[in-house]
């Protein structure tokens, strides 16, 4: 039998697909966001249904109404002024299990579809647990992680288009993802996610293949063996939750986007370039860290920059710090401001170009700011 879960109902027992949308008017939108940063929105509104959330997107379309998305917040640097236009939370519900394929709406939280996935004996995204946000912003970022990305298992994306005035269902090949990348990254006024399809792997309880050695390590196995699915997914959230990278309202290292910017990845010339930098600067050595990224290019590690660059665990004396327990997480320790945490990001990056001549790319996407 096929698995569909009901909406969750609210406090007075009523289904959310049921209740009128909510708007509210000079909403503060930093609540929202797992940097607990940002001013408000002019308007917000909250859609519990894919057709609430198309009315509200052709709505503010029509009136040339700026549009903000928002899941789960764990993606976002808003500006301190707000944004000026249309927030538009996406709350929709739903998870179905057909066999071994899955479909998400947009607004379920990630965590539990992962952890729903591991109870129905399913591999794939199990080393996906423990991220923040919802299943909608997964096919944006490629969401990747301890050896997995989405975009492995991923078949379908059903989208709303605005260019098009139409609901499209989009495939693997025409989300065109590549690292932490996609067509809807690419194009970010063009597509509206409503839905995630996936077709995970039934192992007999096994999890897929694990890939990260840091992951083998902890689990004690080689690269590439399969561990119970229970025990990959709970491997994962504990190395998660010693970097802070597991949600925690009581610990300010996860008031963050998690991880700030992108590892690098480097021509063959560039990295040659950067190795003779690392020379110069840490002696012969040293060996940067290096990972196949495609012919011709390499990927290195941009926490180890951080790192090395002199930016270290807890780096920072203003409200906003280099996290305590990974170097590549910025974070509110409770009383910043955007700014504050642009101001740290913005030293960062300099001190990484000035030591190894890398730039390194914010991963969360800055609304009415930039670096």
């Amino acid at each position: 039998m096929p698995y569909r879960r009901r909406p969750r109902p609210d406090r007075w027992g009523r289904s959310r697909t049921l209740e009128r949308v909510q708007e509210l008017h000079d909403a503060p939108l930093a609540p929202l966001t797992t940097f607990r940063l940002g001013g408000p929105a002019t308007r917000l509104v909250t859609a519990t249904t894919d057709a609430e959330v198309i009315a509200a997107v052709r709505e503010a379309d029509a009136a040339g109404t700026p549009l903000l998305l928002i899941g789960g917040g764990s993606n976002l640097v808003i500006g301190d002024k707000g944004f000026e236009g249309t927030a538009l939370v996406i709350a929709t519900e739903g998870l179905e299990i057909h066999g071994t394929r899955v479909e998400l709406a947009a607004g379920e939280v990630w965590t539990d579809a992962v952890a729903r996935t591991v109870e129905a004996g399913l591999a794939g995204v199990e080393c996906l647990a423990g991220i923040p946000g919802s299943a909608g912003a997964t096919p944006i970022q490629n969401v990747g992680a301890y050896g997995q990305e989405v975009s492995s298992t991923i078949t379908e994306v059903i989208a709303y288009d605005r260019r098009g005035g139409e609901t499209v269902t989009l495939t693997n090949e025409e989300c065109a993802f590549s690292y932490r990348h996609s067509r809807f990254k690419a194009d970010p006024e063009r597509y509206v996610v409503l839905r995630v399809r996936f077709e995970l792997e039934d192992a007999a309880g096994l999890s897929g293949p694990i890939k990260y050695a840091e992951t083998a390590r902890a689990l004690g196995v080689e690269p590439g063996e399969r561990v119970p699915l229970a025990s990959a997914r709970e491997t994962v959230l504990k190395l998660r939750a010693g970097k802070g990278m597991v949600l925690d309202p009581e610990d300010h290292d996860t008031w963050s986007a998690g991880s700030f910017f992108t590892n690098p990845i480097l021509t063959d010339e560039q990295f040659a370039a950067f190795h003779a930098r690392v020379k110069e600067r840490l002696g012969d050595g040293v060996q940067p860290p290096a990972y196949p990224a495609g012919e011709g290019h390499t990927k290195t590690s941009a926490a180890w920059l951080i790192d090395k660059a002199g930016f270290t665990k807890g780096y920072g004396s203003g409200p906003a710090r280099i996290s305590t327990k990974h170097t590549l997480a910025l974070t509110n320790r409770g009383a910043a401001t955007t700014e504050d945490l642009l101001a740290l990001a913005r030293e960062v990056v300099a001190g990484v170009r000035e030591a190894f001549g890398i730039t390194l790319v914010n991963e969360p996407v800055t609304v009415g700011v930039s670096l």
